[in-house]
């Protein structure tokens, strides 16, 4: 459990989402119930969240306007979802939570597959009338999904164009504390203490712990588009197995076979598709910089640019 949260935290800090994602799902897996899985993950996150982001903020990756536009709503929203997944019979949340995770799986791969990102509007200011209902929905949903804060939040201020993907990553992984904090409040006030897995929790923290620093220094280097396409096909198939084995769908053997067969096909799709875009955009980026270096003066001539060499010295 505790190696389940480091690797969660190193996926979370470098990617800016997935720590609640991951660890819940893990949970739902090992037959824990919903809500409690939600609520241990959480507890845990009070402290990965708060290292996490003093981590982040001693390598400059925080912007401390956007945490308290879209953290106190988030907060806020936080605390209804916990209470609403508090009041849900685990007959209802098992599948329920599964949908969302699975949702939020399918994600995470098409966009970390298929996605860049823009930075053509990069430096505009993130207004509050985005950020607020943003943290809303996305605080509802991540204490009602057992995560959700990052797969919701970062995505959607990186489409933005606004803010430099590390300070997007930084940010949120900063604002989600007032998220986890509140998200706690709201399921120890409905489940009560007895309702977490407190040693699962202290696990899942110690792992974080380790973890948050060195995620915090890997955000610079680790290729996220590799990593997201990795963890969104993890969460997809093992939500999937939680549907096709849930009173809602209880499919047969044969369906569960080809069901497998053709997402793990996808996800293996996806990988290879990930790592060959990931390849091109480095040579790209080393011809680009190899032709930086090698030329002079820039030129334009009717609208086109024009390089010239610099004369080889005798």
């Amino acid at each position: 459990m505790a190696l389940a949260g480091l690797g969660a935290q190193l996926v979370d800090g470098s990617l800016g989402m997935a720590y609640g994602v991951t660890s819940t799902t893990l949970l739902l897996a090992v037959g824990t119930n919903p809500a409690a899985a939600s609520a241990t993950v959480h507890l845990a996150e009070i402290g990965t969240t708060l290292v996490s982001g003093a981590s982040h903020w001693r390598f400059g990756n925080v912007d401390w306007r956007v945490v308290a536009k879209v953290g106190v709503p988030g907060a806020v929203g936080a605390f209804a979802g916990a209470t609403v997944l508090s009041g849900l019979s685990t007959a209802v949340a098992e599948p329920v939570m599964s949908l969302i995770l699975l949702a939020l799986g399918l994600y995470l791969l098409g966009r970390f597959t298929f996605s860049g990102f823009s930075s053509r509007n990069l430096g505009k200011p993130l207004r509050k009338r985005f950020l607020s209902p943003l943290g809303l929905v996305a605080g509802f949903v991540d204490a009602t999904g057992g995560g959700g804060w990052g797969p919701v939040g970062t995505p959607a201020i990186l489409a933005s164009g606004r803010l430099e993907p590390r300070k997007v990553i930084g940010s949120i992984d900063t604002s989600e504390f007032l998220v986890t904090v509140a998200a706690s409040i709201g399921f120890l006030t409905g489940l009560g203490s007895e309702g977490v897995n407190w040693s699962w929790a202290a696990a899942l923290l110690i792992g974080g712990v380790v973890a948050a620093p060195i995620a915090a220094w890997l955000v610079r280097h680790v290729p996220p588009r590799l990593l997201g396409s990795a963890v969104g096909g993890i969460i997809v198939i093992t939500n999937t197995s939680t549907l096709l084995d849930s009173d809602w769908v209880a499919a047969p053997g044969a369906v569960k076979t080809v069901v497998y067969v053709v997402l793990y096909a996808i996800w293996a799709a996806a990988l290879a598709y990930s790592f060959k875009e990931h390849r091109r955009n480095l040579v790209r980026e080393r011809e680009e910089e190899r032709l930086s270096a090698g030329t002079g003066d820039e030129t334009t001539d009717g609208g086109t640019a024009t390089v010239k060499q610099d004369a080889p010295s005798a």
